[in-house]
């Protein structure tokens, strides 16, 4: 057990200035993933400031014609708000289809964001890992590497994002508000929120050192008739996605005039498929042009030595995804 600070914060003033004032310090929510992390010895934080207690639990309507989510409210908590289930059944959908009740239960929204790759070369702290230890190399890039990238990743990192949530919000076009360790605050679009590995793989996201995510926010609702979430996975209960597809469609007159598509499971952040999205609007819902988007998408992917499966297997799925989205309401 490596020794560590505790600060429970009874108010934001108080979770920011002890961020600014502590070195090496760890926002707390519901510890589903960040204590796992330290149990392994994989993230030694020297102060945890607890913020699940502090009042970012509402869901509101917001000025753009969507909803506000508090980031301290739990996952499960959200999937089933009457709100959310109504306009954003996808993301709901997504939601569900994570983990356990139990994590469910626990897990805050502002956390998910932040969860880290369920890599073994991550978790194991014998090997290499360049997201665990800089410098260290990839042990995964030559290594088992079967549930890897196939999309956007570099010589330094090839680990996948492991959320559900994230990649509804992503074909959602959601944003992610924060504070900054001064009390201001800054939006960040939902596809700028996460990083690909790049040279610096250590770093999941663009947040600066103290800030703190206090809101969702969801665009005004247009996928709550045709949506879906695939998630396929290596068995039907608590795994991580092979690879996952989020589809929303909004349809009128037998054309798509929007779409929203993005897949989980084959890269450093969750994957926006805009070309796919560009493609389809203006079309016609039908497989043909389903199957184009995928191949469009899958032909930009540069599968690892183990993990060519999931080139058939994501377009596959981008078409399957579709077809359930246009036939729920159809």
């Amino acid at each position: 057990m490596r020794p560590f600070t505790y600060i429970n914060a009874e108010s934001k003033q108080q979770a920011l200035q002890a961020a600014a004032s502590k070195k090496n310090g760890k926002y707390l929510g519901g510890g589903t993933n960040l204590i796992d992390l330290m149990k392994e010895d994989v993230e030694r934080p020297e102060h945890l400031i607890e913020i699940a207690d502090l009042d970012y639990k509402s869901i509101r309507k917001n000025d753009k014609g969507g909803l506000s989510v508090g980031a301290m409210l739990s996952n499960s908590e959200t999937a089933n708000h009457t709100l959310v289930r109504q306009n954003y059944p996808l993301l709901s959908m997504a939601m569900l289809s994570a983990a356990t009740a139990q994590i469910r239960n626990m897990a805050t929204n502002g956390g998910n964001l932040l969860q880290r790759t369920r890599c073994p070369y991550f978790y194991e702290t014998s090997m290499p890992c360049n997201k665990r230890q800089p410098s260290s190399g990839c042990g995964a890039k030559k290594g088992i590497n079967s549930l890897h990238a196939i999309f956007g990743y570099s010589d330094e990192c090839v680990a996948v994002h492991p959320s559900d949530m994230c990649v509804a919000l992503a074909a959602l076009n959601a944003e992610v508000e924060v504070t900054k360790s001064d009390g201001s605050t800054r939006s960040i679009t939902f596809e700028d929120f996460h990083r690909l590995p790049g040279n610096q793989p250590e770093k999941d996201n663009t947040l600066v050192d103290g800030e703190l995510i206090t809101a969702i926010h969801l665009p005004e609702s247009v996928y709550a008739k045709h949506y879906y979430y695939l998630k396929i996975r290596e068995r039907s209960s608590y795994a991580f996605a092979l690879v996952s597809v989020a589809a929303g469609l909004q349809i009128e007159n037998d054309t798509i005039t929007s779409v929203g598509l993005a897949m989980g499971g084959v890269a450093h952040k969750p994957w926006k498929l805009t070309k796919a999205e560009d493609f389809l609007k203006g079309k016609n819902p039908t497989e043909a042009n389903f199957e184009k988007a995928a191949k469009l998408t899958m032909a930009e992917a540069k599968p690892l030595s183990e993990n060519e499966y999931k080139v058939l297997m994501g377009e596959k799925a981008i078409v399957r995804a579709l077809n359930q989205a246009y036939n729920r309401e159809a």
